[in-house]
């Protein structure tokens, strides 16, 4: 079962890195907010569902903890392109991410118990790694506005610690 959901996870990641490596064509500002938005509302999301699916405490903690984290730095990127007069602007990468968290939601729902809670922590880690490393090599290298970068970095510190977190909450349900 559980190299069954890594199979399904893998194939999300793919979608997943396949969006994010669209945005090695040097996305605008106004892109990378949107971006880095639409990865926010996708944890949002993700955290909901295992909020409303999970009947573990470690688990839904730490799915509280993604939702009260994903929806400040949302809140900070919003006020953010407001002060700027910045619209974000939708591409191709967002949509992907979009795409891929349908579909994993999708997938999830099916579940329930402790493979729900296995397949949304592998998840966590792998979503986590993905917007981690698109962070460092395409979003903020290409973030021309410095407070923009300085969100996106502030942002990485915060989700490097929710993939540390989310690996110790996987190791842990071993």
């Amino acid at each position: 079962m559980i190299k069954t959901l890594r199979m399904i996870l893998g194939g999300t990641c793919l979608l997943v890195m396949a969006g994010l490596a669209q945005a090695a064509d040097k996305p605008n500002d106004a892109q990378i907010a949107h971006i880095a938005y639409t990865a926010g509302v996708i944890d949002i999301d993700a955290a909901k569902q295992a909020i409303k699916t999970s009947k573990t405490k470690l688990v839904v903690d730490f799915a509280k903890d993604m939702l009260r984290d994903h929806e400040a730095v949302n809140k900070q990127a919003l006020d953010l392109v407001k002060k700027l007069k910045v619209t974000p602007e939708d591409n191709p990468t967002s949509q992907a991410l979009t795409k891929a968290a349908e579909a994993e939601r999708e997938k999830l729902a099916k579940l329930q118990g402790a493979a729900f809670d296995k397949a949304y922590i592998i998840n966590e880690v792998a979503f986590h790694k993905q917007v981690d490393d698109a962070l460092k090599t395409v979003l903020i290298p290409s973030a021309t506005n410095p407070e923009l970068k300085s969100l996106l970095e502030t942002g990485l510190k915060i989700f490097e610690g929710h993939e540390q977190h989310a690996e110790m909450v996987a190791a842990e349900m071993k």
